[in-house]
């Protein structure tokens, strides 16, 4: 009977808390904001490339993976980018969210979707 009861419990503060989140003027507010960041890098990695655009929306402290090699902070970005440099004059990216989501908190928000990353070759 306990976890019955906690069972329930939890189904029905899991089910409040997400009820509340989507009624809050807030809440669609910060998704329109992430969508419109979205839309933005997109677009700036069309225009000025995809160095710029990542080096643009990056934190200081930004990590991303590149073949199986963590790079650490904006710099070391900035710097994996110039080593290539020539490779990514000939490379485009396109990307379009389908989905956006957001903490009830707003202070966690990802988004999901497609991409097209292409490279001109010889």
């Amino acid at each position: 009977m306990k976890i019955t009861m906690l069972s329930a419990l939890l189904i029905i503060l899991l089910a409040t808390s997400c009820s509340k989140q989507q009624n809050d003027p807030a809440y669609e507010k910060w998704k329109a904001e992430i969508l419109d960041t979205e839309n933005e890098f997109t677009e700036m990695a069309q225009r000025e490339g995809i160095p710029e655009a990542f080096l643009s929306f990056a934190a200081d402290d930004v990590v991303v993976m590149r073949n199986d090699t963590l790079i650490m902070g904006k710099e070391s970005l900035r710097a994996n980018y110039e080593a290539r440099k020539e490779i990514l004059k000939h490379v485009n990216l396109s990307w379009k969210p389908d989905f956006v989501d957001v903490s009830a908190a707003g202070d966690l928000g990802y988004t999901y979707g497609k991409y097209l990353y292409t490279v001109t070759d010889s």
